[in-house]
């Protein structure tokens, strides 16, 4: 219909003096805000959704709103802040003993009425920062032009969520997310938070699942004390490899004739005569090349580590999952939005995003904007 010009009241307030247009605040316009809420939650939703702010310029653009990516870091900045601060909101009612059995109750009134088990899968992917001597020349000069930093990361689901495409492909129906780069105690209070809103207290039983990271164990014990857990499959298998190479070379016949009896044995309910084969081994190489003998005795010790974590048949009796595949897939998620070519980060600018893509992820984008909006 071409262009719209509104003459509307504006004057100062007799009460507190403060310049204002009633018509902005019923529309949720903050002072010199110059952009819809509507079209600031699409281009934010839109940020979360192709992997750099030029091409959500780009797609903008194409449905009818032009905005270059500098505006969309503006905003994406702005709401990032207000869901971060939401979420910190959000974890301290969980974790506060005095809110802490509304956020159980209402976990109680969204769980299904048959038992369910809950399942937590942890795993790290890096993220690239600049790093404190970026941009010293020449470039010549060996100095800290790039770092990177470990995100770490976390999913929650119900056992009874999983399920299969017609082809046969695994697949999760519903998942929760938890993402920090900090230390470990910080996505530890994070996870616990989330994992109370899904049904911690409710599940019947909960199984972790992940590799054998030792923060992860680390954040299991103190976080996660009661809860089974599972050494990914494939990672074990991946050190008792290391265990054939060390004996035989290369993976040839020889290493492949010792391990591959070993895995299905593992996998089918022999764990304990594994452990026992590699801890006979250990004894057995006493006498072998320093080398060698450290190799076994750094993966003998793995599994000892993990001697309660590989019961793999019994676990998926139960119908959990041996390996931690689906955390996989999200890390490779995260890591194609967040660490594509060229891109390098600040901390606030990874946190902001994040905290718009987890929000989008968990069901609670819409809170970001109607809360906001009526605060302001």
């Amino acid at each position: 219909m071409g262009e719209l010009r509104l003459r509307v009241p504006y004057g100062q307030d007799p009460e507190d003096e403060a310049w204002l247009c009633p018509l902005r605040l019923a529309w949720g316009l903050q002072a010199n805000q110059t952009m819809s809420p509507a079209l600031e939650e699409k281009v934010c939703f839109t940020a979360t959704l192709t992997p750099s702010l030029e091409k959500a310029a780009a797609v903008a653009a194409k449905w009818g709103s032009p905005v270059d990516d500098a505006t969309i870091h503006h905003h994406v900045a702005q709401a990032g802040a207000r869901a971060e601060a939401q979420a910190e909101q959000r974890v301290e009612r969980a974790l506060d003993v005095q809110t802490r059995a509304q956020v159980v109750e209402e976990a109680k009134a969204e769980a299904p009425r048959q038992e369910f088990s809950l399942v937590l899968m942890l795993d790290g992917w890096m993220i690239r920062e600049r790093g404190a001597q970026w941009g010293l020349k020449p470039p010549e000069i060996k100095a800290e032009r790039v770092s990177w930093r470990e995100m770490k990361s976390a999913i929650v689901f119900r056992l009874d969520q999983r399920a299969q495409t017609q082809s046969g492909r695994p697949l999760i129906l519903e998942k929760f997310y938890v993402a920090r780069r900090g230390d470990p105690e910080d996505l530890g209070r994070r996870l616990y938070a989330e994992a109370l809103r899904r049904g911690l207290n409710q599940a019947a039983k909960v199984y972790v699942v992940a590799d054998g990271g030792v923060w992860i164990w680390n954040l299991v014990a103190d976080r996660f004390s009661e809860a089974v857990g599972v050494l990914d499959f494939y990672h074990a298998s991946g050190h008792l490899w290391a265990v054939a190479q060390a004996l035989f070379g290369e993976e040839g016949p020889e290493a492949r004739q010792w391990v591959e009896p070993l895995l299905h044995q593992l996998a089918h309910g022999g764990e304990a005569g594994v452990l026992q084969t590699l801890e006979d081994l250990l004894q057995l190489c006493r006498q072998s090349d320093e080398e060698r003998q450290k190799v076994i005795e750094r993966e003998v010790s793995y599994f000892q580590s993990h001697r309660e974590h590989v019961h793999y048949q019994r676990r998926q009796q139960e119908g959990c999952p041996k390996g931690s595949g689906a955390m996989e897939s999200t890390c490779s998620q995260y890591q194609d939005r967040f660490k594509r070519t060229g891109q390098f980060w600040t901390l606030a600018g990874e946190h902001h995003l994040l905290a718009l893509e987890l929000a989008r992820r968990n069901q609670d984008w819409d809170e970001i904007w109607s809360v906001s909006y009526q605060q302001n």
